[in-house]
């Protein structure tokens, strides 16, 4: 950043923000619900039990259809690795910060998401149930109550 400022400083991308017009503020992608792709090799040497059932398992999430876009196979292997070997009893903090900080730049977390400028498809289904439960009135809430 050239006036020295922290990369993450200054209010959260927004994708209902008003000024979407600027040139800087690129458009938002839309995850699938899930990645109907399969999940590639794993790409480093020795692979171990816990790492391929983790590796299955972020293969299905909906950001491994930007991982397969972009070609990260090994970044998210990296990231299988460190991930568990900072679990472990004993693991040095440094390592556990090194996951925090590749968990963002794979938009596994929600600021990591928002950075990338990632969003998860809406839930159009959900979204019809909740404005029906809303649709009680008052009076039909006190007719269950009183009987």
């Amino acid at each position: 950043m050239p006036s020295g400022g922290h990369g993450n400083s200054g209010p959260a991308r927004d994708p209902n923000a008003l000024r979407r017009d600027r040139a800087d503020d690129g458009a938002w992608v839309t995850l699938p619900t899930v990645f109907d792709g399969d999940a590639p090799a794993w790409p480093l040497e020795l692979l171990t039990g816990t790492e391929s059932a983790l590796w299955d398992e972020l293969w299905l999430k909906p950001q491994a259809a930007m991982w397969s876009k972009l070609g990260l196979k090994f970044q998210v292997a990296a990231y299988v690795r460190a991930y568990l070997e900072s679990v472990e009893p004993g693991a040095v903090n440094g390592l556990k910060t090194g996951v925090l900080r590749m968990e963002a730049e794979l938009g596994l977390s929600i600021p990591g998401m928002t950075r990338l400028g990632w969003k998860f498809a809406e839930d159009e289904v959900a979204e019809v149930r909740q404005e029906k439960q809303r649709a009680v009135s008052a009076r039909d809430r006190l007719r269950a109550i009183n009987g």
